[in-house]
Protein backbone atom coordinates (compact mmCIF):
# COMPACT_ATOMS: atom_id res chain seq x y z
CA UNK A 1 0.00 0.00 0.00
CA UNK A 2 1.11 3.32 -0.66
CA UNK A 3 0.74 6.83 0.23
CA UNK A 4 -1.28 7.63 -3.26
CA UNK A 5 -3.32 4.34 -4.43
CA UNK A 6 -2.43 1.75 -1.85
CA UNK A 7 -1.09 -1.89 -2.40
CA UNK A 8 -4.89 -3.13 -3.56
CA UNK A 9 -6.19 0.04 -4.96
CA UNK A 10 -7.07 1.57 -1.19
CA UNK A 11 -5.72 4.42 -0.28
CA UNK A 12 -3.04 5.95 2.51
CA UNK A 13 -3.09 4.69 5.40
CA UNK A 14 -4.99 7.51 7.24
CA UNK A 15 -7.73 6.79 5.42
CA UNK A 16 -7.90 3.63 5.28
CA UNK A 17 -8.25 3.86 9.35
CA UNK A 18 -10.51 7.14 8.77
CA UNK A 19 -7.93 9.40 11.05
CA UNK A 20 -5.97 12.88 10.46
CA UNK A 21 -2.01 12.97 10.31
CA UNK A 22 -2.03 13.89 14.13
CA UNK A 23 -3.81 11.39 15.34
CA UNK A 24 -2.21 9.98 18.42
CA UNK A 25 -1.87 6.58 19.71
CA UNK A 26 -4.95 6.04 21.22
CA UNK A 27 -7.00 7.46 18.40
CA UNK A 28 -5.10 5.03 15.67
CA UNK A 29 -5.85 1.87 18.40
CA UNK A 30 -9.98 3.01 18.61
CA UNK A 31 -9.95 3.38 14.62
CA UNK A 32 -8.52 -0.20 14.29
CA UNK A 33 -10.58 -1.58 16.66
CA UNK A 34 -13.90 -0.36 15.49
CA UNK A 35 -12.80 -0.96 11.62
CA UNK A 36 -11.52 -4.50 12.80
CA UNK A 37 -15.07 -5.46 14.39
CA UNK A 38 -16.55 -4.20 11.52
CA UNK A 39 -14.62 -5.99 8.97
CA UNK A 40 -13.48 -9.10 10.64
CA UNK A 41 -13.90 -12.00 8.04
CA UNK A 42 -15.66 -13.93 10.28
CA UNK A 43 -17.99 -11.79 11.58
CA UNK A 44 -19.19 -11.49 7.21
CA UNK A 45 -18.56 -15.44 6.11
CA UNK A 46 -22.36 -15.50 6.13
CA UNK A 47 -23.00 -13.22 3.67
CA UNK A 48 -20.94 -14.60 0.06
CA UNK A 49 -21.86 -11.41 -0.96
CA UNK A 50 -19.49 -9.17 1.54
CA UNK A 51 -16.96 -11.81 2.57
CA UNK A 52 -14.61 -10.86 -0.20
CA UNK A 53 -14.83 -7.11 0.53
CA UNK A 54 -14.20 -7.82 4.25
CA UNK A 55 -11.35 -10.11 3.82
CA UNK A 56 -9.45 -7.07 1.84
CA UNK A 57 -10.48 -4.49 4.03
CA UNK A 58 -9.78 -5.82 7.18
CA UNK A 59 -6.14 -7.03 5.38
CA UNK A 60 -6.35 -2.88 4.74
CA UNK A 61 -7.18 -2.16 8.28
CA UNK A 62 -4.13 -4.40 9.73
CA UNK A 63 -1.40 -3.16 7.73
CA UNK A 64 -2.33 0.58 8.53
CA UNK A 65 -2.21 -0.14 11.99
CA UNK A 66 0.94 -2.18 11.97
CA UNK A 67 2.48 0.72 10.27
CA UNK A 68 0.84 3.28 11.76
CA UNK A 69 0.53 1.98 15.96
CA UNK A 70 4.76 1.68 15.28
CA UNK A 71 6.31 5.38 16.24
CA UNK A 72 9.31 4.21 13.66
CA UNK A 73 7.24 2.97 11.02
CA UNK A 74 5.09 6.01 11.22
CA UNK A 75 7.79 8.80 10.57
CA UNK A 76 9.03 6.48 8.03
CA UNK A 77 5.93 6.14 6.56
CA UNK A 78 5.05 9.38 6.94
CA UNK A 79 8.54 10.96 5.33
CA UNK A 80 7.56 9.39 1.97
CA UNK A 81 10.32 6.62 3.09
CA UNK A 82 8.08 3.48 3.83
CA UNK A 83 7.74 0.18 1.08
CA UNK A 84 5.64 -2.57 2.38
CA UNK A 85 6.81 -4.49 -0.20
CA UNK A 86 10.48 -4.50 0.87
CA UNK A 87 11.74 -6.39 3.70
CA UNK A 88 11.63 -5.13 6.96
CA UNK A 89 14.69 -3.30 7.62
CA UNK A 90 14.69 -2.79 11.57
CA UNK A 91 18.02 -1.20 11.46
CA UNK A 92 16.86 1.98 8.85
CA UNK A 93 14.15 2.32 11.06
CA UNK A 94 15.75 2.45 14.09
CA UNK A 95 18.22 4.82 12.39
CA UNK A 96 15.40 7.14 10.88
CA UNK A 97 13.85 6.76 14.53
CA UNK A 98 17.26 8.38 15.62
CA UNK A 99 17.87 11.21 13.70
CA UNK A 100 13.99 12.12 13.93
CA UNK A 101 14.61 12.54 17.49
CA UNK A 102 17.72 14.01 17.33
CA UNK A 103 16.16 16.67 14.75
CA UNK A 104 13.58 17.12 17.39
CA UNK A 105 15.63 17.91 20.66
CA UNK A 106 17.79 20.09 18.36
CA UNK A 107 17.57 23.96 19.51
CA UNK A 108 17.25 26.75 17.74
CA UNK A 109 20.43 28.80 17.74
CA UNK A 110 19.62 32.11 16.44
CA UNK A 111 21.91 32.03 13.31
CA UNK A 112 21.30 34.43 11.08
CA UNK A 113 21.44 33.54 7.32
CA UNK A 114 25.05 35.67 7.26
CA UNK A 115 26.33 33.41 9.77
CA UNK A 116 25.22 30.26 7.85
CA UNK A 117 26.57 32.24 4.55
CA UNK A 118 30.06 32.87 6.27
CA UNK A 119 30.16 28.89 8.15
CA UNK A 120 29.39 27.62 4.51
CA UNK A 121 32.38 30.09 2.83
CA UNK A 122 35.11 28.61 5.26
CA UNK A 123 34.40 25.18 4.78
CA UNK A 124 34.55 25.31 0.71
CA UNK A 125 37.17 27.79 0.46
CA UNK A 126 37.49 31.06 2.18
CA UNK A 127 36.63 34.11 1.14
CA UNK A 128 36.34 32.96 -2.08
CA UNK A 129 32.86 31.95 -1.87
CA UNK A 130 31.85 35.79 -0.81
CA UNK A 131 28.28 36.65 -2.40
CA UNK A 132 26.68 39.47 -1.64
CA UNK A 133 23.13 38.49 0.23
CA UNK A 134 21.09 41.50 -1.06
CA UNK A 135 22.65 42.22 -4.73
CA UNK A 136 22.71 38.45 -5.91
CA UNK A 137 26.26 38.50 -7.40
CA UNK A 138 29.74 38.39 -5.77
CA UNK A 139 30.25 40.99 -3.06
CA UNK A 140 32.58 43.94 -3.27
CA UNK A 141 35.27 43.01 -1.13
CA UNK A 142 39.18 44.89 -0.52
CA UNK A 143 41.68 42.49 -0.95
CA UNK A 144 44.09 42.69 1.82
CA UNK A 145 47.73 44.21 0.82
CA UNK A 146 50.46 42.09 0.50
CA UNK A 147 53.60 43.10 1.81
Amino acid sequence: MDREGGSEGGSCYYSVLGIRKDASFSDIRAAYRNLAMKWHPDRNARNPGVAGEAKRRFQQIQEAYSVLSDVGKRSIYDAGLYDPFEEEDEDFCDFMQEMLSMMNNVKHEGDSFEDLQRMFAEMVGGDRMNLDINGGGPAKTKRARVN
